[in-house]
This record gives C-alpha cells, structure tokens and sequence, in this order.
C-alpha cells in the first residue's frame, strides 16, 4: 500500500510540474526558456539603402502585428558581411534573416531567380511587380524552401542603369571597351560579353574604392543606390538603359521559422505582406529626388537609343551559358505573364 501511495505522489506531482512548464514557457509566442524571440537582419546597405528600408519596414510592421515576447534588430552597412556571407549566414542559421539583391547572390541556391537578369524583360514596375508577385513567387518560393530559406516577399531596388567614368554612353555601341562592375553571378558575365564590355565582379560594400581607384569603369545600380551610395562622387556618367528592373528579396531561415509558434509565423508573413508596397511606395517617392540630387552634382545623365540595347541583347537567353542558368520556359513564362 505504501508503495502504490508512493507511486501515485510522483505521478501527481510529475503531472503539476509538466502543467507549471505548458503555461510558463510558449505564451505569446516566447522563446522555450521564456527569453525573447531574436531576429537579427543583416543588409549590406546603409541607413537609406532600400534593403535596410525594407528591413525596417518589416520591422514595424511586425512589432504593430504581434504583441508577443518578439526582438528585431537590424544590422546594417555589412556588419554582419556581405551579402554572400549575410545570405550564408541565414542558410546556416546564424542570421536569422537578411534582405539581399534576389539576382545577387542568391542563384548560388536558387539559379532560376537570375531570370531578373534577363536584360529588358520589364517595360515598367507594374509588370514587375505583377509578375514578382505572381508567377515568380509562384515557381520559385518551393525552390527557395529546399535550400533552407522561406522567401518572404520582394522589395525594390530599382531599374538598373550604367554608370561610368570614361564617356557619355548614347548606343549599346559606346558600352564597348569598358570594365563594369557586375555582381558575381554568370548571367551578368554574359550581359557585359554581349555589350562587348568587360564584367568586373566587385562586392558592394567595396564598390564605391574600386571607382575611386579606377580598378573599374563603371558600374550598374538602380538610381536610389548611386544616390545614397555617393557613386556620383566618384562617377561622371549616368545612362538611363533600364537594363533590368532589380529586387531586394526577404529572406529567413527555413528552420528557423518553422520552429516558431504558429501565430508568430502568420504575423510575419503578414508583416512581410504589408511591408513590400510601403517600401516600393518609399522608394518611388524619392526617386525624383535623387535624380535632381545627381544632376546637382554635375553627373551628365543621358537617355540613350534603348532600341539599340536591346537588339544587342535580345538573345542572350537563348545562350547555351545562359540556359544552363535560368530554363528558357521560365523566361517565355515570364514574358507571357507581364
């Protein structure tokens, strides 16, 4: 008898410390051992570069959405590295989350996202924005989530136009000769081979030294980039091409996130929903801005014969080098989806 009144003591007294942990440890979407939630965002750009707008936005939208035990905090400037390292850094999990160029270093994973490499595929943001939206999430999140990465959501940097040092660029003829930097991926080899340029793969946050010490020409970027960037101060000419339009992607470890508590996931998600036009929104609004804050500073911005770039370009999807990369089906799927 003495022994069953012993057994029935544990089990009772087993079943209040098991009930004592389920209501201390996971309310609110807190951390098993009751500490915050951490979230760390590395961006490569500074305070007003559209990565770290992105990440702030997010940010906001988050802390408005989820009243839980939750801590974001963003890294900027390339603490935290570059965006190869940052975009390691959350497959590996030790950066929760990171806002990097979506045709940058991410084909490292995900090939098929240097499908917005493809030059001239865009006439203007609404059909980027469409398609980003649509059939490009649509193809490539699943992709995205086999490498360990959930992809939130695209933000904006901006179409693409050229800078450089040497000469006013009118024609895809007068690309000739030059070295642009490019970022380290092959598609953006091949768009320089086919404007008969030199491609020059530089990491950002070393960008604005290398114009400085002429180790290059020029470069590529959208308009916010120069501008906050301060490439005007080491750069003459601006040609306004529109090679491609670019996007920033968010992106979180995969692990990570599904390790959370379901109603934390949703406000993330959600977050992420809210924060993607408000950025876009953020960065048209000073694009004007920008431009007057380039010509001010004596840039020569010149409107080329964009007919001529894109008949030096029209194929380049079609390259053997190009297919290996980013399937044609994909492209023609983009094409049609505009």
């Amino acid at each position: 008898m003495k022994k069953i009144i012993s057994i029935v003591f544990i089990v009772v007294m087993l079943s209040s410390l098991l009930v004592g942990c389920a209501g201390s440890g996971n309310e609110a979407g807190a951390a098993p051992d009751g500490k915050a939630v951490e979230i760390k965002i590395a961006t490569v750009g500074n305070e007003n570069h559209q990565s770290t707008i992105m990440a702030q936005l997010f940010k906001e939208e988050l802390e408005k959405l989820y009243k839980g035990n939750v801590k974001v905090s963003i890294y900027p400037n390339g603490s935290l590295g570059g965006e190869r390292e940052a975009a390691e850094g959350v497959k590996l999990g030790t950066i929760q989350m990171t806002v990097v160029t979506s045709d940058g270093t991410l084909p490292a994973w995900v090939p098929d996202i240097q499908v917005l490499s493809i030059p001239y595929l865009f006439e203007n943001k609404e059909q980027a924005f469409k398609v980003l939206d649509g059939v490009i999430s649509e193809q490539l999140g699943p992709k995205f989530e086999e490498q360990g990465f959930k992809h939130l959501g695209f933000g904006e940097l901006g179409f693409r136009h050229f800078t450089n040092n040497k000469k006013e660029i009118k024609t895809a003829a007068d690309m000739k000769g030059l070295s642009i930097r490019v970022q380290e991926a092959p598609i953006w080899f091949a768009l320089m081979q086919s404007l008969e340029a030199s491609a020059v793969p530089v990491s950002f946050n070393e960008l604005y030294t290398a114009l400085q010490q002429g180790m290059v020409d020029g470069q590529e970027n959208p308009i916010a980039s120069i501008a906050t960037s301060r490439f005007n101060e080491v750069q003459k000419y601006l040609t306004l091409d529109g090679h491609t339009y670019a996007a920033v992607s968010m992106v979180m470890n995969k692990g990570f996130y599904d390790g959370l508590p379901e109603d934390l996931r949703a406000a993330i998600d959600q977050a992420a929903k809210n924060a993607v036009p408000k950025q876009r929104e953020a960065i048209a609004a000073k694009e004007d801005e920008y431009m007057k804050q380039l010509k001010d500073s004596g840039m020569i911005i010149t409107e080329p014969d964009k007919a001529s770039f894109v008949e030096a370009t029209k194929d380049l999807y079609k390259l053997d080098e190009v297919k290996k990369l980013v399937d044609p089906k994909l492209v023609e799927l983009v094409l049609n989806s505009k």
